[in-house]
């Protein structure tokens, strides 16, 4: 096994395992940040804010219909780690197959579905008017590379199953690196608009997809990827039931976080089209807020599920207690350089004074993001790791229908704070999965999981 690709976590220096790990994630989400950032910056400073709120409105309709991607390749990257700890390595190629035929069939379903709806979607995110074709013109484009975004995101989360986390930041680096020229070509030189940047982000992730595919299939022995054609359409129905188990938690949490996010959008959009056009700013800002968190907790997931799987539990406590200090350095650090600097930040996207005037009432916002990503990160790893699906769902609830949407309206409306009401409603339902987490934690549930007759592939 001396040349195997797949690490073991269950030994070793922590912090160090956390950082090399989580490093290449972080990058790779910094990367795919930036790439849609280049789309808002580029048609932004091409169309104005028209260009900006339809960018904002587009990306908002494909986030929703990734909802499967997200929570299913995350399951799968868990249960993958779990295999691997349970020393059960000759099973990954037909999980792998497994997996991907269903995802990539999810993915053709859900673009289907995405295209039939797009008028009503559109409308229920009051989309402001001088922005509607842009935006539906984005959305159908983005609906038709679905396939691809669902591919890059299972295909990478395979990868980060076996604790590799660099060939998917080398991937997403190719892929960035296309967008932009492509942004400048379609979008500057051929005048594309809207439309470019979306056949930007698509064109480049499928090439990401590709590119994690010829690698897995090169390198498929070093994975123990003992895979055949079969296997991608044949689907193990105890493996299929297993994803189904944890993946549906971990989507619906994924898919009522959006269409709250949605839902927020929607009245945010409401109050005129420069609101509009600072919320895709907004949005982008979020995302800076989770790249952290993200990385941590996808890292910290594949490291605690190997580890609750070989009952090592003292070990899960202290990969707990490195992320919480890892996360909370760098939003403070994040939360700084904000409260710095919030002119150069946002005048990056526009130059309008209407716009900007916005961004300086949000600060206290974007702080309240950068915190509440740092501690989701820490527990969300335990929860995802111990693949404790009960847990997932109640969080999926709380954290995504209920808090997200009445702090919102309790803010916006109740309080009259407006738009930065629905943002500070928005924010604060982010700490939720903390509260759970530290409940679930104390508990002492999670350290029987890998022994539970119900366990995930016991």
């Amino acid at each position: 096994m001396s040349d195997t690709k797949i690490k073991d976590f269950t030994q070793g220096n922590i912090t160090k395992q956390l950082l090399t790990f989580s490093l290449p994630i972080f990058l790779s989400n910094l990367l795919q940040v930036i790439y849609n950032m280049v789309d808002m910056i580029i048609v932004g400073n091409k169309l104005g804010k028209t260009g900006i709120s339809a960018v904002s409105v587009g990306g908002d309709v494909t986030a929703l219909l990734t909802f499967i991607a997200m929570g299913f390749a995350s399951a799968g990257q868990v249960l993958i780690a779990r295999l691997i700890g349970f020393g059960r390595k000759r099973e990954l190629g037909r999980f792998v197959g497994t997996m991907c035929g269903f995802l990539l069939t999810s993915a053709v379903v859900i673009s289907i579905i995405g295209f039939f709806l797009r008028h009503q979607m559109l409308r229920l995110m009051n989309t402001p008017s001088e922005a509607y074709e842009g935006a539906l013109a984005y959305s159908i484009i983005c609906m038709i590379g679905l396939v691809f975004i669902y591919g890059y995101n299972m295909t990478s989360a395979i990868l980060r199953g076996m604790g590799d986390s660099k060939h998917p930041f080398l991937f997403i680096g190719i892929a960035a690196v296309i967008n932009l020229f492509l942004d400048v070509v379609l979008v500057l030189g051929l005048d594309f608009g809207v439309s470019g940047a979306a056949i930007a982000t698509v064109v480049s992730q499928a090439v990401s997809f590709l590119a994690c595919i010829v690698f897995l299939a090169k390198h498929k022995e070093q994975f123990s990827l003992e895979i055949t054609k079969k296997d991608f359409f044949c689907w193990d129905k105890d493996m299929l039931t297993d994803l189904v188990k944890l993946g549906t938690p971990m989507a619906i949490k994924s898919a009522s976080i959006q269409v709250s996010k949605l839902f927020v959008n929607s009245w945010i959009n409401s109050y005129g089209l420069v609101v509009s056009a600072f919320a895709g700013i907004a949005n982008k800002v979020a995302s800076i807020s989770n790249l952290v968190s993200m990385a941590m907790n996808t890292a910290g997931s594949t490291m605690v599920g190997q580890n609750i799987a070989a009952a090592k539990n003292e070990r899960v406590k202290q990969i707990l207690k490195k992320l919480a200090v890892l996360t909370l350095s760098i939003a403070t650090v994040f939360s700084i350089v904000f409260i710095l600097f919030p002119e150069p930040i946002f005048g990056i996207f526009t130059k309008e004074t209407e716009v900007l005037a916005i961004a300086m009432g949000y600060i206290p916002i974007a702080v309240l993001l950068f915190y509440g990503g740092a501690l989701r990160a820490v527990m969300n790893a335990l929860m995802n790791g111990s693949g404790n699906t009960k847990v997932n769902f109640a969080t999926a609830i709380l954290d995504g229908i209920v808090l997200r949407i009445g702090l919102s309206l309790l803010f916006g409306l109740a309080f009259d704070m407006k738009h930065y009401g629905f943002w500070l409603g928005d924010a604060l339902a982010g700490f939720t999965p903390f509260f759970i987490g530290i409940v679930f934690y104390f508990s002492g549930r999670w350290k029987y999981e890998a022994r539970d007759d119900n366990a995930l592939l016991h």
